[in-house]
C-alpha cells in the first residue's frame, strides 16, 4: 500500500511557451522519465501520494496554441488544453455537438470543469483503487490483478474486454467523442499524426501499462471533430453513486439521424464497463435503416451486453447498460 506523506518528490519544473519546446524537453528526459501536466488534478493525485516520481514535469499551462475552439457546423477543432467548463458552454458545441457539451458539463464538480482540461480528461490514469493505491499490479508492472481475484472489491470494475487487468476508463468526454466520429491530433518530434477517437484508446490485452496509443515524448495537441454529425440526434447518460461528484459506473454517448421513423445513422458508444470506452458497432448495424420501434430498441440493448463477464461484485452493469443503451437508441430517458 502507498504511504501517504506531506510533500511532493523534487522535481524539475519546466513551463514551456510552445509545443515544439515541450517535445524538445520531453525528448531530451526519455521515455519514462519526464510528466506531461495539463490541469494537474489527475498528476497531483500520483504525485502527493509518492507514486510516481518523475525527474521532470512538463506543465503546459502557458501553451496557448493547445487553447480555444475553432470552427462551426462545418466542424471544430479543440485545443486539447481547452478548459471543460469552456467546452461545456460553448455556444457551436451546444448548437450542433449538444453530446459533446452534456458529458463536458458532468465532470465532476464546476471548480475541476474550470481547472480540468479536455486533453486530460481524455488521457487520465485508471481510477482503479488497487493500482492507485501502490499495489504491485499488472498495470503496475506485477504479475496480479487484485481486482481480478476472488475476493476482490470489483464493483466499479469492467465487464467486458477483460484482459488481465480489470480496471475502468474513466473519461466523461471519450464516447462522446466517439460518437462524434472525432479524430486525435498528436505531434512528436517525429512529426504530426491522426488517430480516430476510437483508435486512441489502449487496452490491456494490447499494452497493459498504457491508456493510449500516445508514446513517451508526444502530447495530444487537438480534437477535430468533423461536421457530419452536426445537428444529429444526440443522447448522453452518466449513472454515478453520487450526482454532485463521481465517476461513473456506465455512461452512453450516441449520434443519430432519423427520419420518417428510421433510423438513418447511428454511432454509439459507452465507458465506465470496460478498460477502453466502447463503440458498439454490433449495435449501430442492427439498428441502421430498422424503425424505431419497441422491437429495434430491445434488440440493441441485448446485443449491448452479449458476451460481457462480470465479476463479483458488478453484475447489476449489464441491465445497467443494456438500459442506457435502449434510452439512448429511443432517445429519451
Amino acid at each position: 500500500m502507498a504511504v501517504i506523506r506531506d510533500m511532493i518528490p523534487a522535481f524539475e519544473l519546466f513551463q514551456p511557451t510552445s509545443v515544439d519546446e515541450a517535445i524538445e524537453i520531453l525528448d531530451r528526459y526519455g521515455r519514462g522519465e519526464a510528466w506531461v501536466l495539463a490541469g494537474g488534478l489527475d498528476s497531483l493525485d500520483w504525485f502527493k501520494d509518492r507514486i510516481k516520481r518523475p525527474e521532470a514535469v512538463v506543465e503546459l499551462g502557458s501553451v496557448s496554441e493547445l487553447k480555444g475552439i475553432n470552427g462551426g457546423t462545418g466542424g471544430l477543432e479543440i485545443g486539447a488544453l481547452t478548459p471543460l467548463a469552456e467546452v461545456a458552454r460553448h455556444a457551436d458545441i451546444i448548437d450542433n455537438f449538444a453530446v459533446l457539451s452534456d458529458a463536458a458539463s458532468q465532470v465532476a464538480t464546476p471548480q475541476i470543469r474550470n481547472q480540468g482540461t479536455l486533453g486530460g480528461n481524455l488521457i487520465q490514469d485508471t481510477r482503479c483503487w488497487y493500482y492507485r493505491g501502490g499495489w504491485p499490479c499488472y498495470r503496475a508492472g506485477g504479475n496480479i490483478c487484485y481486482a481480478g481475484t476472488p475476493k476482490s472489491m470489483n464493483r466499479e470494475h469492467a465487464v467486458m474486454g477483460q484482459s488481465r487487468c480489470v480496471a475502468v476508463n474513466g473519461s466523461d468526454t471519450a464516447p462522446a467523442l466517439i460518437a462524434l466520429d472525432a479524430q486525435m491530433v498528436i505531434r512528436g518530434s517525429s512529426g504530426e499524426r491522426i488517430v480516430d477517437a476510437e483508435d486512441f484508446f489502449v487496452g490491456p490485452a494490447i499494452d497493459i501499462q498504457r491508456m493510449t496509443v500516445i508514446e513517451p515524448g508526444e502530447l495530444l495537441v487537438s480534437i477535430r471533430i468533423p461536421g457530419d454529425w452536426a445537428g444529429a440526434r444526440f443522447y448522453w447518460e452518466k449513472v454515478r453513486d453520487r450526482q454532485s461528484w463521481d465517476w461513473a459506473l456506465a455512461s452512453v454517448a450516441s449520434a443519430m439521424f432519423v427520419s420518417g421513423g428510421t433510423i438513418e445513422r447511428a454511432r454509439i458508444a459507452v465507458n465506465g464497463v470496460a478498460p477502453t470506452p466502447v463503440r458498439l458497432t454490433d449495435v449501430e448495424n442492427i439498428v441502421r435503416g430498422q424503425p424505431l420501434s419497441d422491437g429495434t430498441i430491445d434488440a440493441a440493448g441485448e446485443l449491448a451486453i452479449r458476451g460481457s463477464r462480470p465479476l463479483r461484485h458488478n453484475d447489476f452493469k449489464l441491465p445497467l447498460t443494456r438500459n442506457l443503451v435502449r434510452r439512448a437508441v429511443r432517445g429519451e430517458a
